[in-house]
């Protein structure tokens, strides 16, 4: 699997080009794994020159390194002799190639003297210093949110959290009333609930007869929410419930108390907070060690003689985003 996930990846990124690389803001710690077992042949060269451009050597891991981007977190770990083994011939013949123009356009741009454009070596030095940053970043980070430290937080802020109810119910939602109140009276006669669902409900729950699964007071609209959490298991409310999606038919099946989402369903959410904390308690750290002097910035040219700078536009508050419910 390892194979020909890589090499699909690989392939794609030969095909597409290298692009314009960019690093992500916030850093992820790679999934923790271990590299396949090295075995050295005694006087094996380990990074062999696989190419010459003008003399310019090119050698293997520099050929390695042009992939980087597309492999997963663990295998950029692996010694490049090593990952030449597991790949295609073809691709890595690819890989070969595109390291080849890369050197090619490069030799060319410094020929033309591209490399000394005060444009580019400001550019050049902005990409030094984001990698930097980034780097720095990920060094006092990284160490920090471990696996053991994500679980422990877990169980940390779930031996805190309250237990809340949760109910396991079913709704049949049409446009009217008067459909509902049909559909009501069918089921008190003993129609089946699921059957019903199948064959009238608008809702996409309809397939699944109704069944909305378990969910917590604040997942619903009020009106729905205060109509099922009145109910005990097995109930069926005695009058249907309008909101704003139309009039809804309900049925609870249970209802249980709920400690929260377990650690499967919220560790990457919770890895990914404990990153953002990190960053900004890193980021506190390195600037409390810095000699930080702000200047005020020198006021702006006066306007030319009869024309009147205007104002500047009140700033607009961001819109509030609202919570999703069904």
């Amino acid at each position: 699997m390892i194979r020909t996930s890589l090499a699909a990846l690989l392939l794609a990124t030969v095909a597409f080009g290298a692009g314009a690389q960019t690093v992500a803001p916030v850093p992820t710690a790679p999934a923790p794994a271990a590299p396949p077992a090295v075995v050295v042949t005694p006087g094996e060269d380990q990074n062999p020159v696989l190419a010459r451009v003008n003399g310019d050597e090119i050698r293997l891991d520099e050929v390695i390194a042009t992939a980087a981007e597309a492999m997963p977190a663990e295998l950029r770990q692996v010694p490049p002799h090593l990952l030449r083994s597991m790949l295609p011939p073809q691709v890595f013949a690819q890989l070969v190639d595109r390291a080849i123009t890369d050197r090619v356009m490069v030799q060319a741009a410094r020929a033309a003297g591209l490399d000394r454009d005060p444009d580019v070596v400001r550019r050049l030095r902005l990409a030094e210093e984001g990698e930097l940053r980034d780097q720095m970043l990920r060094r006092e980070v990284l160490p920090r949110v471990t696996d053991e430290s994500v679980r422990a937080r877990y169980d940390r802020d779930a031996a805190g959290r309250p237990a809340e109810e949760e109910v396991h119910a079913r709704h049949i939602l049409v446009p009217n009333e008067a459909d509902a109140r049909a559909i009501l009276a069918e089921i008190q006669r003993g129609a089946s609930f699921e059957e019903v669902a199948r064959r009238r409900s608008t809702d996409p729950a309809a397939r699944n007869g109704g069944d909305l699964g378990f969910f917590r007071r604040g997942d619903m609209v009020p009106e729905f929410a205060n109509a099922a959490f009145g109910l005990q298991a097995g109930q069926l409310a005695p009058n249907p419930v309008h909101t704003q999606f139309g009039w809804h038919v309900i049925k609870v099946e249970e209802r249980r108390s709920s400690a929260g989402p377990s650690f499967e369903d919220s560790k990457d959410t919770l890895r990914q907070t404990m990153i953002e904390e990190e960053v900004q308690a890193a980021v506190q750290r390195l600037r409390a060690g810095a000699r930080i002097e702000r200047l005020d910035a020198p006021p702006p040219p006066p306007a030319p003689v009869g024309v009147q700078a205007e104002p500047p536009a009140p700033a607009t508050p961001p819109a509030g985003r609202a919570q999703p419910r069904r």
